[in-house]
């Protein structure tokens, strides 16, 4: 039975949110700035309005408090 739209909608999200997440993870192991600026492009192109740095500062003030 084909998927209707609205599967294929969340679908996305989910899968567009699980590589989000892989690359963030990329960008904190990341040490080189050219590296970080790269990643933090493909996090742009899969949602434009994402900001990794901010994300990436919330996640480590998350880490230090536990």
């Amino acid at each position: 039975m084909p998927r209707i739209e609205r599967d294929r909608e969340i679908a996305s999200r989910r899968h567009r949110k699980v590589k989000i997440q892989k690359l963030i993870a990329k960008y904190m192991k990341a040490t080189a700035q050219a590296d970080k600026t790269v990643i933090a492009n493909k996090v742009r192109r899969l949602s434009p309005f994402y900001n990794i740095e901010e994300r990436v500062a919330v996640l480590k003030e998350q880490h230090v408090k536990k």
